[in-house]
């Protein structure tokens, strides 16, 4: 017989242990007339071993496809669950992080209709506080060489090298992001930066801050983005660089202005291009929200309708020091910053007026020309994007500023 089936193995077994048995107890039987009408063909022992093998293989595949089954039947109930459950804490958050990027508004638009949309972000947004920026109120020139501090916050400011008059870098770590605080200590040498291809192209910021002298420099405000693919040329609202009012136009965004006057005093207001000359703006973007305008911080319902993304914003405390804040975002641990976060670390640090800045990709931070946070575009590469406009320190003849946060990356 050539086929040999799993019933003749077991056949054969069983006549070979029957025949064993009976030399043990010494029984006749006449096994070869048995033999003669079941001739059970010979098989090695190594076929019969693999046989079983693959058997047991074929358990463990469906094994395997069962478990498979199972955990992507659960993964997907939890995601309705968290989707469209009674608990709305996911819900809101990912439609207020989807709606404020410029290429990721599908991972909102996939799930929900544009009422469930507009509900959600009507229920979480800022709330700014309407008053005008008192400049009266900001005294440049305090003691900025104090040594009693109100809190640890104040001493991070302070303490610095005797010698350092420029800024100073302090590390942000916290459990949902990381990112830098820039403490500059002269507000006279804060300035707007430009592209130099306004109106068709936005430059990269590292090469803004060469073209300019910057010891440091972080991101500007928002620019045009029609149907999410634009180059980062075309500034929103009004633009202010060296007195140039070099572009502007009307802006019924959140926020408005967000500059410095002659006297170096940071203003947040929404104003006309008269208004913003006649008060001596002399570098500015637009953008927002306001986050704390003449002390008093805006309002945050819900998760503030801007969710969690990198973000960055720019400060000024009742002395004259200006504050640049760059926060990291979109890994998966740290997926970066809500509102309720840059109001809370710039009161921290004593913003008496403070205004969110773009975010997203643009947020970066820029040392002697070398980008020093952690940029990431929408498709996962570290790196960021061109953009419109910038805040920079200018350098001067006696910088020294103080680089030891940042020296290892600087080094690379």
């Amino acid at each position: 017989m050539n086929n040999y089936t799993d019933e003749d193995v077991d056949l054969e077994d069983e006549l070979y242990k029957s025949r064993k048995l009976r030399e043990e107890m010494n029984l006749e039987f006449e096994y070869e007339e048995y033999e003669e009408e079941y001739e059970a063909p010979k098989r090695p022992v190594k076929r019969n071993k693999e046989g079983k093998q693959n058997s047991k293989k074929k358990v463990s595949a469906k094994k395997v496809f069962t478990y498979l089954f199972m955990l992507g039947t659960i993964g997907i109930m939890c995601l309705l669950f968290m989707l469209y459950g009674p608990i709305s804490a996911f819900r809101e958050w990912l439609v207020t992080t989807a709606m404020t990027t410029m290429t990721h508004q599908y991972f909102a638009t996939w799930f929900y209709d544009d009422e469930t949309i507009e509900h959600i972000l009507e229920n979480n947004k800022i709330i700014e506080v309407n008053e005008d920026t008192n400049l009266d109120d900001i005294v440049i020139g305090g003691d900025l060489n104090k040594t009693q501090y109100a809190n640890e916050y104040e001493r991070a400011i302070f303490e610095k090298d005797p010698n350092n008059d420029d800024y100073k870098i302090i590390e942000i770590n916290e459990k949902n992001f990381d990112g830098y605080l820039a403490v500059v200590y002269d507000p006279s040498r804060v300035e707007t930066v430009v592209t130099k291809k306004l109106g068709t192209s936005g430059q990269y910021l590292t090469k803004m801050a060469a073209d300019n002298d910057a010891l440091i420099a972080i991101n500007g405000g928002g620019f045009n983005d029609p149907n999410f693919n634009s180059t980062g040329g075309s500034p929103l609202g009004i633009t202010v660089s060296g007195g140039e009012y070099v572009k502007y136009e009307s802006y019924s965004g959140p926020g408005g202005i967000i500059g410095f006057t002659d006297d170096d005093k940071l203003y947040l207001g929404k104003c006309s291009v008269q208004e913003a000359k006649s008060m001596g703006i002399r570098d500015a973007v637009t953008f927002g929200p306001f986050l704390i305008v003449n002390g008093k911080s805006s309002s945050v319902l819900g998760n503030g309708g801007w969710g969690s993304a990198p973000r960055t914003a720019i400060g000024q405390r009742k002395d004259g020091i200006v504050l640049f804040l760059v926060i990291d975002g979109r890994k998966a641990t740290k997926f970066g910053a809500d509102m309720d976060d840059m109001i809370r670390i710039m009161e921290n640090y004593g913003a008496y007026n403070a205004a969110n800045l773009d975010g997203g990709t643009s947020s970066v931070l820029v040392v002697d020309d070398v980008i020093v946070n952690d940029p990431i575009d929408s498709t996962g590469a570290h790196k960021t994007r061109p953009i419109a406009t910038g805040f920079i320190l200018k350098a001067d003849d006696a910088d020294n500023g103080d680089k030891s946060v940042v020296e290892d990356k600087l080094n690379k």
